[in-house]
């Protein structure tokens, strides 16, 4: 897609997660560069959205609210990571108990929810009882967030190394790396969305679906699976029972035009929206407006978050 045709963009990132700009900056640099629309969708948080607005609002650029929520899978075939835009209105988010829920659910796949269930599982697979019993006792949260506040796997080394006596690093990665069978991936699991999505109907979009087979190096590309795994994947996220996604982000920086075909015949299939973002997160390496989405396609996404709102059951 030829920037001439993008009027929105609506994957972007704020320094409310992970971002250069800060909300506010990000929605004037949207401005400036003249498109209509700009999303701001920060990982698994919601914190932004209300600067962002405020500055729409003064400089007459349509925000529209969302966040990408991150989604761990643990499968024989797969483990990592896939991510699920979110999108809603602004009077949505003004809603309080909205607000506290969406927050509360996508909480859970970081900090200290993600440290609880990593420490489950490495006590499952190598603690006194396990699979292949390592540890001489259980690891405990406690010992691991004593290293800091925000987590990382060099905490849960020195909790080994220090507390339990382990310093070979080919013994520690085997409990605490990518391929050992305690790996939980960060992020929730798709299942527990379904009640949030039946008590506050909003759009959902699979986000960069096919970002994981692009040819090469890509800072896009990330450690996101290819194809085949999403399509392996695609039935629960397509299944209103368990996710009942609306649409795919086909425009996307890291998709080709072979991949953006594949997916414009997944979206024709499944009836499903067409979205684009250029997913920012600076000023060079990625850069607003890399990718966005036409008037129609906007028009459409607009219309499908008006109609979710009037199927709200509260």
């Amino acid at each position: 897609m030829t920037s001439q045709y993008i009027v929105a963009d609506l994957h972007n990132h704020s320094t409310a997660s992970d971002g250069e700009y800060s909300p506010a900056e990000l929605v004037l640099k949207a401005r400036d560069a003249g498109l209509k629309a700009v999303g701001l969708t920060d990982h698994d948080t919601v914190e932004g959205l209300d600067e962002a607005l405020e500055a729409g609002h003064q400089s007459g650029i349509s925000v529209i609210p969302g966040v990408e929520v991150s989604l761990r899978f643990t499968r024989p075939f797969f483990t990592g990571s896939l991510h699920l835009l979110l999108y809603f209105s602004e009077a949505r988010l003004e809603n309080a108990d909205f607000k506290r829920a969406l927050t509360h659910i996508v909480g859970q796949g970081r900090g200290t929810f993600l440290v609880k269930d990593r420490v489950e599982a490495m006590n499952r697979e190598f603690g006194p009882e396990g699979r292949e019993p390592v540890l001489k006792r259980p690891l405990t949260v406690e010992e691991v967030t004593s290293y800091g506040e925000n987590i990382t796997r060099r905490h849960f080394f020195l909790a080994l190394s220090e507390n339990h006596g382990l310093k070979d690093r080919n013994q520690t990665d085997r409990i605490i790396g990518n391929k050992s069978p305690a790996y939980i991936p960060s992020g929730i699991d798709m299942h527990i969305l379904r009640p949030f999505f039946d008590r506050y109907p909003v759009v959902k979009v699979l986000a960069h679906p096919a970002a994981g087979s692009f040819p090469g190096d890509s800072h896009y590309k990330e450690v996101l699976p290819p194809t085949d795994i999403v399509e392996m994947l695609l039935p629960e996220f397509l299944n209103p029972e368990i996710v009942g996604i609306d649409g795919l982000e086909v425009h996307y920086p890291g998709h080709t035009p072979q991949l953006e075909e594949l997916l414009l015949n997944w979206a024709q299939k499944y009836n499903l929206l067409i979205t684009g973002g250029s997913d920012t997160h600076d000023s060079t390496v990625r850069p607003l407006g890399a990718a966005g989405m036409t008037q129609s396609e906007l028009d459409a996404l607009l219309m499908k978050i008006e109609l979710a709102e009037t199927g709200d059951t509260i």
